[in-house]
């Protein structure tokens, strides 16, 4: 909208100068010239209403087109390109005896394109240029525009915002470090950051940060968005059943799979430009973006192949299957808080898997009673016969360590005669 209005005002601008030059008769001495010069005769069929539709058409098209491209090269061509062409079509129709003028023509397109040039060398003209060398492919076309066309100030001082931070990374990076070759690692894992990358900025986030050690996304920010949390968790969901498809061409072609594990949180944010005159970028920081960082981490310890924190499972409950994996302490927060991993979509799991998951929530509650026991059950019955389940496992080795310090814990405490007999 604000590159329309821009256009509209060039575009008045340069068609009221073109028909000031019309009424001043100088493009009609210029006509003569050219009637002679092409052999034409002044009485045959000059074409004179064309040349005055042609300029009041171009008068604003070569303003829009200004404005709206960002790079002057290309500015420069299709203004050459168009002059070009209405030259050559004056002298294309002279030979069917006709006359299309082109002097008005091309005057309105050299002072479309003067004031558009002038103009994006303003504050307001450079704003779009500005915005796609900070943004460009890190965010969809769709919350490019909504961005170019709002109020947001283009230096992005900073501002608080309710925004949710999805890190994405591979945690066996160091094994096909090891088994492959520079360039066949360079490859594949610039194969999975271009599937990752791409289809989470095509689902409506900011793509902070993506290199060979991860991917880190970012919904709600830098334009609002109350559904930020809902937003991420599916993206995250359809992602992993999209780095499924993806592992089985990398099998094919390198006989390797990327261990890639997601941590997820929401929280309040600081966003804004961040970096000096060398490389300045708009990114995130806070609580939610470390605390996201950390359950990416921590997601293969656990066994767990997205984590998510209770402040980005709160909004988005009623969307997601889920089941507990651990209750932690965090000091930034000052609070014990409970992470969960993300199963699937609501009412996405078999009645198999959700029979497994309650099971799992159940064994999880008695473990934390220190029934071991009753827990050892609960996560038997939550066995799927054939389908590995890590985070399963994580949970029975430690019943397995629990019960050997409380057995090591009361020999200690026995009585020395009673160890002598």
């Amino acid at each position: 909208m604000r590159i329309l209005k821009a256009a509209i005002l060039l575009g008045a601008i340069s068609a009221t100068l073109a028909m000031l030059l019309l009424a001043s008769g100088f493009p009609a001495v210029i006509d003569e010239g050219l009637l002679k010069s092409l052999r034409i005769p002044m009485d045959g069929r000059p074409l004179w209403g064309s040349p005055i539709f042609v300029s009041l058409v171009l008068a604003f098209g070569i303003a829009w087109t200004t404005l709206d491209i960002t790079r002057n090269s290309l500015r420069i061509f299709i203004v050459l390109a168009t002059a070009i062409l209405l030259c050559t079509w004056s002298g294309v129709v002279s030979i069917y005896g006709q006359f299309f003028s082109p002097v008005l023509p091309v005057f309105t397109v050299l002072c479309s394109a003067t004031l558009g040039l002038l103009w994006v060398r303003t504050r307001s003209g450079s704003r779009k240029q500005n915005l796609e060398r900070l943004f460009g492919p890190r965010m969809s076309r769709a919350g490019f525009r909504e961005i170019l066309n709002s109020r947001f100030d283009a230096s992005f001082p900073g501002r608080k915002l309710q925004a949710s931070v999805l890190v994405v990374s591979v945690h066996n990076h160091a094994e096909l470090m090891e088994l492959l070759s520079p360039a066949d690692y360079t490859a594949i894992t610039n194969f999975y950051l271009q599937t990752a990358s791409d289809y989470l900025v095509e689902s409506g986030g900011y793509l902070d940060e993506c290199n060979g050690e991860c991917i880190r996304v970012v919904f709600g920010a830098p334009q609002p968005d109350e559904r930020h949390a809902t937003r991420a968790c599916r993206a995250a969901i359809d992602l992993a059943a999209r780095i499924d498809e993806l592992n089985k061409e990398c099998d094919a072609r390198w006989q390797r799979r990327l261990d890639v594990r997601m941590g997820l949180d929401s929280g309040e944010i600081v966003a804004g430009l961040f970096g000096g005159n060398r490389l300045a970028n708009y990114s995130v920081a806070g609580q939610a973006v470390d605390f996201a960082r950390r359950l990416c981490s921590a997601s293969s310890s656990y066994g767990a192949r997205i984590l998510i924190g209770p402040d980005a499972y709160s909004p988005a409950a009623e969307s997601l299957e889920v089941r507990p994996i651990e209750i932690l302490k965090v000091s930034a927060r000052r609070r014990r808080v409970e992470i969960y991993e993300i199963l699937t979509a609501k009412h996405g799991l078999s009645p198999e898997r959700e029979r497994s998951r309650d099971h799992f929530w159940t064994g999880v509650l008695h473990y934390r009673e220190k029934q071991w026991e009753k827990a050892v059950d609960e996560f038997t019955k939550a066995r799927i016969t054939g389908l590995p389940d890590p985070a399963l496992d994580f949970y029975l080795r430690r019943i397995e360590q629990s019960r050997r310090l409380a057995e090591d814990s009361h020999k200690e405490s026995m009585p020395a005669f009673q160890h002598n007999a």
